[in-house]
């Protein structure tokens, strides 16, 4: 068994797509509509064929309240990896992102967290020798 798709929850697909691939640096790997919606999701441009995020529509009525929750706790909805967080972090406040977690050391790891602007926060994590 493997881990082929994750998704979060977004509040405006378009912009998470420019976000998620202008921003972040991922790669667009379905764009299919489905209705009102898309199946989209992107990928690591590192592994175009690697676990893919799909970059849900948060319209069913649970997804609002659950992920304002998070978001109000400070909780990161999802991790990615990362070689180099002190990097990551001057490289994406360059590109406006906000961060709402400094990177911060914990034993084996770092960590920081940033809003997606599309309703989530996301820690980046990188892996300490």
């Amino acid at each position: 068994m493997r881990i082929a798709m994750t998704s979060v929850f977004v509040d405006d697909q378009a912009k998470a797509l420019k976000f998620y691939t202008d921003t972040l640096g991922f790669v667009t790997k379905h764009d299919v509509p489905v209705g009102e919606d898309r199946w989209l999701t992107v990928t690591s441009a590192d592994e175009p064929d690697g676990t893919e995020l799909l970059l849900e529509p948060n319209g069913h009525p649970a997804v609002a309240p659950f992920t304002q929750a998070l978001v109000a706790d400070g909780i990161p909805f999802a991790q990615f990896a990362v070689d180099d967080v002190e990097a990551e972090c001057t490289r994406l406040r360059g590109l406006g992102v906000r961060f709402t977690q400094e990177p911060t050391t914990m034993g084996p790891v770092t960590t920081a967290v940033f809003d997606d602007t599309c309703g989530n926060l996301i820690q980046i994590i990188q892996q300490n020798e």
